[in-house]
């Protein structure tokens, strides 16, 4: 097996970016889960950075990405100043690192450390899932009002789902969805037709970041959003497509080691709690509930069955895409009850 030397990427990035910097240490700091690197550097000067590495999707679009976040990072308002981390840059430029070879065609962008304070604990009290809701409200709110000040984005959900019918009818993608493709391709257009009627295309598009797994941001003892440090699921889109995870921080389940991607979240009261809290915070429309659907559809369809062998281990990835064919996709209509969470906002 073909092993490739990731430090030495690293330590390439870092010459081409400033060979004056002497390397003392570089550790690994990655969460184990998904396919991407991150390092710790520290320099013999005492100094430290944070290497993130990542050898999927287009070279364009990690570009695109880091650049949109950098600017959000700068731009938003307090008390959001310093929630993300800012990237490096060389001269006038966000600096990216690009290493091809006839092995790989990798690209590392620099971090600035962040602080970390509270962890949320796996299972939230109510007490704590209003305090919280309140806060990621004035986030989505706060990035809201800084949108038409950041670099355009050339994702749209729409391109994303176009994009997975073309796999399909590539060899290699009728190869690893073969017993699945009428499935896919129907979920799709489901999706296609759904967003078409709902109009969600006309709704404001914001920076999310999607997965907001308990491990990827830190609190205030107060429950407020203090800082976030995974930008693998960026994208400038709806605010609805934070919820799916927003209702998984908040369920009864809790956070599990052995996880699913079921959808029954969405209808447990405690996220009814988490929607008055944000509702009162930030209102939301009736159309954005219709179309949390949607946004979970969207939410399998790309990040777990297109990109899935990417963002997690093979083990992880096989079982996840297996319980979204066999259970999630084929009970969307029919575990989504939209009815609930309209009669709470009082809609």
């Amino acid at each position: 097996m073909i092993q490739i030397d990731f430090n030495g990427i690293v330590r390439e990035a870092v010459e081409y970016y400033d060979n004056s910097k002497v390397i003392s240490a570089i550790t690994d700091i990655s969460a184990k889960v998904s396919t991407n690197y991150v390092y710790r550097i520290k320099f013999t000067d005492g100094n430290i950075i944070i290497a993130k590495l990542s050898y999927f999707g287009k070279f364009e679009h990690f570009v695109e990405d880091h650049s949109i976040i950098n600017s959000l990072a700068n731009n938003l308002p307090a008390p959001f100043e310093n929630v993300l981390a800012r990237s490096l840059i060389k001269g006038n430029s966000l600096y990216v690192h690009r290493h091809q070879s006839s092995l790989i065609d990798a690209w590392v962008v620099f971090y600035r450390p962040m602080r970390v304070k509270k962890k949320l604990p796996k299972r939230l009290n109510d007490d704590q899932i209003v305090k919280l809701a309140k806060s990621f409200a004035r986030f989505h709110k706060a990035c809201n009002s800084i949108r038409n000040t950041l670099p355009p984005s050339s994702k749209t959900l729409h391109v994303d789902i176009y994009h997975l019918l073309d796999i399909l009818e590539t060899k290699e993608g009728q190869h690893e969805h073969r017993m699945h493709l009428d499935l896919i391709r129907k979920q799709c257009n489901t999706f296609l037709k759904n967003v078409e009627q709902l109009e969600a295309d006309k709704l404001d598009s914001i920076p999310v970041f999607v997965d907001w797994n308990i491990g990827n941001f830190s609190v205030t003892p107060n429950f407020e959003l203090y800082s976030r440090w995974d930008y693998d699921w960026f994208r400038v889109s709806s605010r609805m497509m934070d919820f799916y995870f927003f209702s998984r921080i908040v369920s009864e389940v809790g956070d599990k080691t052995l996880f699913t991607y079921e959808i029954d979240r969405f209808m447990e009261d405690r996220f009814i709690l988490f929607l008055q809290a944000y509702h009162k915070e930030y209102p939301l429309k009736e159309v954005e509930i219709l179309y949390l659907k949607e946004t979970y559809r969207f939410f399998l369809l790309n990040y777990v069955i297109k990109y899935g062998r990417y963002f997690f281990h093979e083990l992880f990835a096989t079982r996840l895409q297996q319980d979204v064919y066999n259970e999630h996709l084929p009970t969307i209509d029919e575990k989504f009850n939209p009815e609930p969470l309209l009669n709470a906002l009082n809609f």
